[in-house]
């Protein structure tokens, strides 16, 4: 029964972090992550960048709202932001353990942004199961991509 909670529990925790993220709430985005948790992402932008914590960690979010809000004279945000994520391996490691894969792509208003996997820690801590590292890479762009 552990398993069935467990998985649950971890494909909650992924549906959350995109939920709250594409609707701008980084409060509740770092709420899933370990106060001690690792950040890391990599794409076609360059060399990996690793953020440690809840601070560094909220610059990703703030940092593409800043991007795209000074790309974008009419609009503070984008006009629509949906993250899709699929195939999710959820492997369980012990009751308070476990890692996952996904992925994941991006839809904005002029459709698929771009897409990649996510590859995470998971761990169990005070009754709440959290990101203790997530990897973030991009693996495409569609021409007209805004990020």
């Amino acid at each position: 029964m552990w398993e069935l909670t467990a998985r649950e529990a971890i494909r909650d925790l992924v549906t959350r972090y995109n939920s709250n993220g594409d609707t701008g709430r980084i409060s509740h985005v770092l709420e899933l992550f370990a106060d001690d948790a690792v950040m890391e992402v990599s794409g076609d932008h360059g060399s990996p960048r690793l953020y440690r914590g809840h601070d560094e960690i909220a610059t990703i979010f703030t940092g593409a709202r800043d991007r795209w809000a000074a790309t974008n004279t009419t609009r503070q945000a984008p006009g629509y932001i949906r993250h899709s994520v699929t195939t999710h391996q959820i492997d369980l490691i012990d009751e308070d353990h476990a890692s996952g894969r996904a992925y994941f792509q991006v839809v904005m208003s002029h459709g698929l942004d771009h897409w990649g996997r996510y590859f995470d820690d998971y761990e169990q801590r005070h009754g709440r199961w959290l990101f203790t590292r997530r990897r973030v890479t991009t693996e495409g762009r569609s021409p007209n991509s805004i990020t």
